[in-house]
């Protein structure tokens, strides 16, 4: 059995992933429409103010854990509490092909 090339793998996002947007996925604010947007191939989405913000921080350079921490400490909430959530929209993303883990990417 062929593996899948490793741009067609889907990430599992754990603690220690480290998430990017996928080639030909942006973040970008739309002026017009006065909300952040996610382009993607041949789509447009809408992503929700969390959303947007747990986006803004997949730079390819935090970690999960990092990204957990930051966001306990800003809406003051148990890591614990926010991490499965986190990890579950995270994990949704990237089975769409919308993240890749950037700690395996140059």
């Amino acid at each position: 059995m062929e593996t899948a090339p490793a741009a067609r793998r889907r990430m599992t996002v754990s603690w220690e992933s480290v998430p990017r947007l996928a080639r030909g996925v942006k973040l970008r604010l739309d002026e017009t429409r006065g909300r952040w947007v996610l382009l993607v191939p041949e789509r447009v989405m809408a992503p929700d103010d969390i959303a947007v913000e747990l986006l803004q921080l997949c730079d390819g350079g935090k970690s999960v854990t990092a990204m957990v921490d930051l966001l306990a400490a800003k809406y003051t909430a148990p890591p614990e509490r926010i991490g499965a959530d986190i990890i579950e929209m995270l994990q949704d993303l990237a089975d769409s092909g919308f993240l890749i883990d950037g700690s395996k990417q140059p």
